[in-house]
């Protein structure tokens, strides 16, 4: 199944009224079909060193480059303070002399918010970090949903963000970035809440989900398997919830997922666990390396 024709099928109702097995075939098919899969590391992974030290985005293409990874995911958070057109310039051609793609950049925002001044400052804001993006050569924008403001109805709020999604999507498409919108939580913290998201915004070339892997709390290998299709990035977490606790992934079963979903592009490493990042991300990178090895 192809993920654009996911929005419009009736696969969604079956995902959020149960679970969605991975047959064996699929499995085995999955397996074999890790093509135009490509890595990256998400600079979030290195988020006390970016935040207390003196390591920067510059540091950290280099160390993608040392890690021989294909993409780094620049975090808008730990861009430069106050920074111009000239810094994009050099993070870009810092990359390009490393051998290192901008898979993309993750941004705040929030748009459950009705029309007014305030979902207007927020369609602003990502529509200039949708600007930055394509500075850097960046094809993708994660961005985030929001939270249900109290006293709304969250029928009404799945509507706003729908409408804050829809009016970056022209300015997105002239610039030549794609928009995935990341199950974060909040509004999006279930599957068929983000598919209701996404059949109202409509089919559109530059918008579909960032899946994240570590998100999701409910049931979290199924609900990933209803969201899966609609994939335009995917960031990869070590961790899952099994209720309020996070215990180590099954990493094998998120990238059968994952590949089921027929999805291709980019795959990151988003790092949230307790170890040094350090230390810990070159073998996380190791094993999804080899799992996501293309085989003949």
């Amino acid at each position: 199944m192809q993920r654009r024709t996911f929005i419009s099928s009736g696969i969604a109702a079956v995902g959020a009224a149960g679970v969605l097995p991975l047959m064996p075939a699929e499995a085995a098919a999955a397996k074999h079909a890790a093509r135009n899969i490509h890595l990256s590391l998400a600079a979030y992974s290195v988020r006390e060193a970016l935040t207390k030290t003196d390591y920067d985005l510059f540091k950290f293409l280099d160390w993608c480059a040392a890690l021989d990874l294909d993409g780094a995911e620049l975090t808008s958070y730990y861009f430069k303070k106050d920074f111009d057109s000239a810094y994009l310039r050099r993070l870009r051609n810092h990359a390009f002399h490393a051998g290192v793609t901008i898979s993309g950049t993750a941004i705040r925002n929030d748009f459950c918010k009705p029309a007014g001044p305030e979902r207007d400052k927020e369609v602003e804001a990502v529509k200039k970090w949708i600007d930055y993006a394509a500075d850097l050569w960046a094809p993708h924008v994660r961005i985030f949903a929001g939270n249900v403001p109290g006293g709304a109805k969250k029928e009404d709020a799945i509507q706003w963000v729908a409408d804050g999604i829809r009016a970056v999507l022209d300015h997105a498409e002239q610039r030549g970035v794609v928009l995935g919108l990341e199950n974060h939580g909040g509004i999006t913290a279930l599957p068929e809440d983000m598919v209701s998201i996404c059949n109202l915004v409509g089919k559109h070339p530059c918008f579909g989900v960032n899946l994240d892997s570590g998100n999701f709390r409910r049931n979290p290998y199924d609900d990933l398997k209803v969201v899966a299709p609609l994939a335009v990035n995917v960031q990869i977490k070590i961790e899952i919830f099994q209720g309020e606790k996070k215990i180590l992934a099954d990493l094998a079963r998120v990238r059968d997922i994952v590949l089921a979903s027929g999805y291709k592009g980019w795959v990151a490493l988003e790092y949230e666990g307790k170890g040094d990042p350090f230390q810990e991300c070159p073998l996380y990178l190791k094993k999804l390396k080899k799992l996501f090895a293309r085989e003949a």
